[in-house]
């Protein structure tokens, strides 16, 4: 059994140099926008995380090196899908988190995630995995209720073309590489 705050191992989900993190980047424009609205309710310090979506935020269980080949063998096999985002969503007062909702690729993202996991990866779980894009955190019950309301009207969809393997090898989560997903036009 898989309790909320721990990983399937029992670690901690506090990053650390071993951690390993895969994400759905936004198209730039949409980054673009999803940034500013972040900005307007938490700050310029957000900018430090682009808008994404993630699927796993967690740790190699063997080699970095070993997992991250697993990652890559995922993203050559999976093919695009396209992902709407419509209105907002919150996991309050579970947590103090204010998302956009993932309509169409909520399945794909479930899946993609379950397929990285069946390698050396442990997703370390702080709560049950949800695909979303959180526009607030751990803010004030007055913005978080502003971010909720202000995004109720928000919709965009774009196609999934790649994937994000990220590390935290610096003290911060940094890009190592962008995976273009295997079936893309192109890859």
């Amino acid at each position: 059994m898989i309790m909320p705050g721990i990983g399937q191992s029992g670690a901690s989900p506090a990053p650390h140099p071993d951690s390993l993190g895969v994400i759905i980047s936004m198209p730039p424009a949409l980054a673009a926008e999803l940034r500013a609205w972040r900005e307007m309710f938490g700050g310029p310090d957000v900018a430090a995380v682009p808008p994404h979506i993630t699927l796993i935020s967690g740790r190699a269980t063997g080699t970095w090196a070993h997992a991250a080949e697993h990652v890559r063998s995922v993203a050559r096999s999976w093919a695009p899908f396209e992902v709407s985002l419509r209105g907002t969503g919150t996991f309050a007062p579970i947590s103090p988190v204010v998302f956009l909702n993932l309509v169409d690729g909520v399945d794909n993202c479930l899946d993609l995630h379950e397929r990285l996991l069946d390698g050396p990866v442990e997703h370390l779980l702080d709560f049950v995995f949800h695909p979303h894009l959180t526009v607030a955190h751990d803010l004030d019950a007055e913005t978080m209720a502003r971010a909720e309301r202000e995004m109720a009207d928000f919709s965009a969809d774009f196609q999934v073309l790649s994937i994000g393997l990220y590390d935290y090898s610096h003290g911060g989560w940094s890009l190592c590489e962008e995976l273009p997903l295997g079936k893309a036009e192109g890859a």
